[in-house]
């Protein structure tokens, strides 16, 4: 059973990541394939984040799920919030009873070293080092973590028309410890206050809000 990582952060409110090694069968046998999705590997990203879903919480009403005209996975009514994301081989999941929540789960990658000008403000983009003999190389998976909050805030949000230079403003990380703590201000609509939680494994990150 390929649990990768699962965080209880209280009774009501739980993370999950799976890592993807099974066939299409063994998801088939707990959930259904609720969209046509031609791609392989993206069918068994979409069947592990939807067992995912009753693995953290039994009775979760899977076949219910509805999708917003934002692309937001939603149950009608609420009896659940959740949030779901996938890379590569791996889905993660939060689930709440009580609170909105976003979770997204990312590969360190060089792609973001590319793109992060377009959502990191001035603020936020990283600092040329000083002096001619040093090279200005991106740190890749502090590139991702940023993005991996970014992306987490959005999907909490879920309402979608969302900024990410303008709209999220990252602040500090607060300490060092792991998982940490990243402070973020949301400014589209009313201005919010949120902690972003974070974890970093081998090459993948992992950030979550509620």
């Amino acid at each position: 059973m390929p649990l990768f990582y699962q965080h209880n952060i209280n009774a009501s409110t739980k993370i999950g990541v799976w890592h993807i090694t099974e066939d299409e069968g063994f998801f088939l046998q707990k959930v259904t394939l609720q969209k046509n999705i031609t791609h392989w590997h993206k069918r068994l990203q979409h069947l592990a984040g939807r067992y995912l879903l009753p693995y953290l919480f039994p009775g979760f009403p899977h076949q219910l799920i509805l999708i917003a005209d934002t692309r937001k996975p939603y149950l009608p009514g609420e009896e659940f919030h959740f949030s779901i994301s996938h890379c590569g081989d791996f889905a993660a999941v939060m689930v709440s009873k009580h609170q909105r929540v976003g979770v997204d789960i990312e590969l360190v990658s060089s792609k973001v070293g590319l793109i992060s000008h377009k959502f990191l403000n001035d603020d936020e983009l990283p600092k040329p080092s000083l002096g001619a003999c040093q090279q200005n190389t991106p740190d890749l998976q502090k590139l991702t973590l940023l993005w991996c909050c970014k992306e987490a805030v959005f999907k909490w949000y879920g309402n979608g028309g969302v900024d990410f230079k303008n709209h999220i403003h990252l602040g500090h990380r607060r300490g060092e410890k792991t998982p940490g703590v990243i402070t973020s201000f949301f400014l589209k609509d009313e201005p919010v206050a949120l902690d972003i939680h974070y974890k970093l494994f081998d090459g993948m990150c992992l950030a979550w809000v509620a």
